[in-house]
């Protein structure tokens, strides 16, 4: 039986998408990262599989099991050994490795932090959460907030002493954010009084870090409605004295945690703000910006989000892959009578396991390309190079957290089917990575707003020359493929088809703008088509890198072999996507509500 505690960071594939796809080189060379060089990188990558290893992803299943606790007096009380892994993962400075060295941070590339993420997100996805709230924390204050606030909170929450979470949900406002009610009154201090409630606060209460640090979204008096009047507020547990220390506990309480379908480790808060008088909070920058501050942390966790379907994905891969090298049943075509065959060696479970594979590869391209675009937005000493890479980056977001986050369900589905009836058993553990996964696409924006946004718009942008400028940018690739002959040209073929498709797609939804249900209707098989085509383009250029670098001829194999079977299996979809993309509205409005 697969073991649940086993989890092995894919090191050279990680590698190799850093190289290939990334670019890495080339992001060393900007003068931000002039102190990160490839063996830097490479000794934080195995340190940090090492870490992940020892001690994040054994607290994985007991933590499902087991769960966070909450207790009357407000407190949570997390599973054993995460405390312990909390600890090495701050003072090993893992959370530091892509933040400002102004505030503590190593100053590395944000697509080396996301490398790192991915393997700690493969060890305990439920754990991995709390970071990923500090980093958009971070990120929002580091953009909006004044010095002296950066100066207060971002060091130890660079270091991870201090955690970090969004406050946006209400009971009534999920995620239509401009329904929320909470509410800031001025204070004489400078200060604001904080009342109201949120929902679905992810590690909103723990016992792992000093202090948390709540960024909460509320109405200031006289604000307008709607999106347009909320602020932003920086609200700790424990306020923060002047020389930095921890002060007196704030007026905030966690009521309850709740009771979910996976992600057991991590408590789920529902957060109350000022039932002793108000909860004392401090401006992020003016009032009613609240939205657009927020949404740097959004845009930020969206990227990480979706960076969770890969990483479970992996997680549920590997399981499934030893179990399927392991278990013996049925007789494998050619094998000898009476002999049981480890079911690998039947062709529906490579089927699968091709499928995750391949799919898993496409994923870590794309996410991982497109947090070298935010590396290059922000870094790069060229302003136009900067535009393109910040618009490029603008595109891929809702395609990397949408399309990988369906996948990361789909595969760990498939994780389930492999194993047969033992998959559908808890204590093999394969089911935890299906139930994981599940919220994903709820995150940051579900999956449904963020085909919106890919159609509404990243499609328009610049007069429509982004998407259009990145096709094209894909479809070149069909010449190296060509040049190259034997099976690049199948390759090239089924490229240009699944393209062609996107673009024809692409041309409907301009078209129908001005009837925005009629775009609307398709938009989620629209980002479908999207990112099977980048999945098919990712791989054909892993194949050819592979084939062309310096490489062992068995990753040549490899990623030729991914590649075919996405040409053959998942490209040739690109005709159907386009037709359900393009059918329009008139079916989803042919029925009355009640007669659904």
């Amino acid at each position: 039986m697969a073991n649940v505690t086993n989890y092995n960071p894919p090191l050279d594939d990680i590698r190799f998408v850093l190289d290939e796809i990334a670019d890495l080189d080339q992001l060393c060379g900007l003068e931000s990262f002039s102190h990160v060089d490839r063996d830097t990188v490479d000794g934080a990558l195995d340190e940090s599989a090492r870490f992940v290893v020892d001690l994040v992803a054994p607290t994985n299943f007991p933590g499902d099991v087991e769960g966070s606790v909450w207790h009357e007096d407000g407190t949570v009380t997390t599973p054993p050994g995460l405390i312990e892994a909390y600890n090495q993962y701050v003072e090993q400075g893992w959370g530091a490795v892509a933040f400002d060295p102004a505030y503590g941070g190593a100053g590395f590339p944000w697509v080396v932090g996301l490398a790192l993420q991915e393997m700690l997100t493969s060890g305990n996805m439920a754990f991995s959460l709390c970071p990923l709230l500090t980093q958009g924390a971070i990120d929002a204050i580091a953009h909006h907030s004044d010095e002296t606030q950066r100066e207060m909170y971002l060091p130890k929450m660079i270091t991870g002493q201090w955690s970090g979470t969004m406050n946006l949900t209400e009971p009534a406002a999920g995620s239509d954010v401009g329904a929320l009610r909470a509410k800031a009154e001025p204070n004489d201090d400078g200060s604001w009084s904080i009342t109201g409630q949120k929902i679905f606060i992810t590690w909103g209460e723990h016992d792992m870090a000093e202090n948390i640090i709540h960024l909460v979204l509320a109405r200031t008096p006289g604000a307008p409605p709607g999106t347009k009047g909320i602020s932003c507020f920086i609200v700790p547990k424990y306020l923060v004295n002047d020389d930095g220390s921890l002060g007196e506990e704030n007026d905030v309480r966690c009521v309850s945690i709740e009771h979910k379908l996976g992600i057991n480790a991590s408590p789920t808060c529902v957060m109350a703000y000022g039932d002793n008088g108000g909860a004392k909070g401090f401006l992020i920058g003016e009032e009613n910006m609240g939205m657009r501050y927020m949404f740097t942390m959004m845009n930020n966790a969206r990227l990480s989000v979706g960076l969770e379907g890969l990483a479970v994905a992996e997680r549920s891969y590997q399981q499934s892959l030893q179990y399927a090298q392991e278990r013996l049943q049925g007789r494998a075509v050619g094998a000898e009578p009476g002999t049981s065959s480890p079911i690998i060696e039947h062709a529906d479970v490579r089927r699968m396991l091709m499928h995750m594979k391949s799919h898993i590869e496409a994923m870590r391209g794309l996410l991982y390309l497109d947090a070298a675009s935010l590396d290059r937005a922000s870094h790069s000493a060229d302003d136009a190079d900067r535009e393109a890479a910040a618009d490029l980056a603008a595109l891929l977001t809702p395609i990397s957290k949408a399309w990988s986050t369906d996948l990361g369900c789909e595969l760990t589905g498939l994780g389930v089917q492999i194993f047969g009836g033992m998959g559908f058993v808890e204590e093999t553990g394969v089911a935890q990575h299906l139930r994981d996964a599940r919220i994903a696409p709820i995150y940051e924006g579900t999956n449904g707003i963020q085909a919106i946004d890919l159609v509404m718009r990243k499609l328009p942008l610049k007069g429509g020359a982004v998407a259009t400028g990145f096709v094209d940018q894909m479809a070149s690739l069909s010449s190296e493929l060509t040049a190259a002959g034997g099976d690049f040209e199948m390759l090239a073929t089924a490229l240009d088809g699944s393209i062609g498709e996107l673009r024809s797609a692409m041309t409907w939804m301009g078209e129908n703008m001005a009837n925005p249900n009629e775009a609307l209707a398709g938009a989620t098989p629209f980002l479908r088509l999207f990112g099977n085509v980048v999945g098919g383009w990712v791989l054909a250029k892993s194949a050819l890198a592979a084939q062309a670098g310096d490489y062992d001829a068995s990753v040549a194999k490899s990623k030729m072999a991914v590649a075919r079977y996405f040409a053959e299996q998942v490209l040739p979809l690109s005709a159907g996507l386009r037709a359900g993309a393009t059918a329009g509205s008139a079916e989803l409005f042919a029925l009355t509500p009640a007669e659904f």
